[in-house]
């Protein structure tokens, strides 16, 4: 049995993860999509950022960045509200989940500035920091899917298992489509 101080040291750090799990998602929302708004506003021509990604694939992106989106929110909302406290036995608790927020958050704000940068004066030096920022949401993502397997909810576990189902087509969109795909057909 735990002692009452030991549950209210534990209450105060759930309370403190879970002010942090807000502001780096309220900021980093804020973060990315400013800069994908501002960057696709002031390019004279927004097409470019999809650089040379075929006309048939830009469909599957377009769909499945929905499914990502919705995903993003399904595991949050696991993150959020269902996660199961961190124990001895490995589970992943919110300061885990929060670290990969973070890798997954801050360079997805740098991506699109740096790829404006990019089309605006292209250089070697500046195609690696972008494919290194991108390959950073790619394993911050597969982090972040392998933490929520590895979370092993009690019961009820529908939140557990839409936000493992999420985290799938955001991986596909990250880790995939981004990083791999998309710079492939980038002409650097």
């Amino acid at each position: 049995m735990a002692s009452p101080a030991i549950g209210s040291e534990r209450a105060r750090a759930t309370r403190s993860g879970l002010r942090t799990l807000v502001l780096l998602n309220v900021a980093g929302g804020v973060a990315v999509l400013g800069s994908y708004a501002a960057c696709l506003a002031a390019h004279p021509a927004p097409g470019d950022f999809w650089g040379g990604v075929p006309e048939g694939l830009r469909g599957v992106y377009t769909l499945n960045m929905f499914l990502a989106a919705a995903g993003y929110l399904a595991f949050t909302f696991f993150v959020a509200f269902r996660l199961p406290p961190s124990d001895a036995r490995g589970r992943p608790g919110l300061g885990t989940f929060n670290a990969l927020y973070a890798l997954i958050l801050v360079p997805s704000a740098l991506w699109m500035p740096l790829t404006f940068a990019m089309l605006e004066a292209p250089s070697a030096e500046l195609w690696w920091i972008i494919r290194l920022v991108l390959a950073a949401v790619g394993v911050g993502s597969v982090g972040m899917l392998a933490a929520l397997i590895a979370a092993r909810p009690g019961a009820p576990r529908l939140a557990h298992a839409l936000a493992v189902a999420g985290a799938v087509p955001f991986c596909v969109q990250t880790a995939l489509l981004d990083a791999v795909i998309w710079t492939a057909y980038f002409p650097a």
